[in-house]
């Protein structure tokens, strides 16, 4: 895992950003994606030089004034600025935001209650292991028979590991790639490899998966996408499209919920169908 996060989000956040969006002239053909250093480093009132120790980690303390104007400059949305601000606190090799506090398997009583008021739905709860540590009925009905809720020695059934090392995922999950993405995303997500356990995990996986896994560890910032459209392969209901929505429990929990609701009415019928309800249940909007 790259040592240099904060470094590596704004060179993949400026190359992400096109002279347009930024309201410069596109110009002569390019030779790189997105913007130049130099264009970023005028728009943010920086110097060239600055932007270029910054993207090689040569510094890694910039002020809280420079952070807003290469935000405003990379139009980052509220939720990469978050990130890039936690990235800027988080540069000192020592520093955890866990501080040094294993990860937490219990569900709170609250938690369980809002989980089993779900039901019907998919909902499921993991800490920042990916481990799977509660979850409903309609989540056990997709995961189940896919494969992502097989254990057998005395720990949480994980979907990172499933999604890297388990043959089946590919099948189940037909836009593999990108669910392995967001996998790897949510592992760097917060502490990151800072954290004594979430590096033993990505030790763990760098050996049993290689390339899959540590390019994306060298290549992805620690933001996966709160929400979005999975694609799923299920034995019974088909390929089903689900829209998921991540939403982070108080950070003693160090858990997130995430819920899935079918995307299209063809995945909503076959979920009926898996659970033997009428038709008419919740959808996405």
């Amino acid at each position: 895992m790259s040592d240099n996060e904060l470094g590596l989000f704004l060179r993949l956040r400026r190359e992400a950003v096109t002279p347009a969006e930024a309201g410069l002239p596109a110009g002569p053909r390019r030779r790189t994606p997105g913007l130049r250093r130099a264009e970023l480093a005028t728009l943010a009132g920086v110097s060239v030089e600055y932007v270029t120790r910054l993207e090689q980690g040569r510094d890694r303390r910039p002020s809280t004034q420079v952070l807003s104007a290469l935000a405003d400059a990379l139009r980052l949305t509220a939720g990469e600025r978050v990130h890039l601000h936690r990235l800027a606190k988080g540069a000192d090799a020592g520093f955890s935001c866990t501080g040094g506090a294993g990860p937490n398997r219990v569900v709170r009583p609250a938690v369980q209650a809002l989980l089993d008021r779900l039901e019907p739905a998919s909902a499921v709860v993991m800490n920042r292991l990916s481990e799977i540590l509660a979850c409903t009925d309609g989540y056990r009905r997709l995961a189940g028979p896919v494969g992502v809720l097989d254990g057998g020695d005395g720990s949480p059934p994980n979907l990172a590991r499933f999604v890297f090392t388990d043959p089946r995922a590919r099948t189940a999950y037909p836009d593999w790639e990108r669910v392995a993405d967001e996998q790897v995303a949510a592992l760097k997500q917060g502490p990151g490899q800072a954290d004594a356990h979430v590096g033993a995990l990505m030790d763990e996986l760098t050996v049993t998966c290689g390339a899959e896994f540590t390019r994306r560890l060298d290549m992805l910032p620690g933001l996966p996408r709160a929400s979005a459209v999975l694609r799923m392969a299920h034995p019974e209901a088909g390929e089903l499209r689900l829209a998921y929505e991540t939403l982070e429990l108080p950070a003693d929990d160090d858990q997130r919920l995430i819920v899935h609701l079918p995307a299209d009415e063809a995945t909503a019928a076959a979920l009926d169908r898996l659970t033997g309800r009428r038709p008419g249940a919740l959808r996405a909007v």
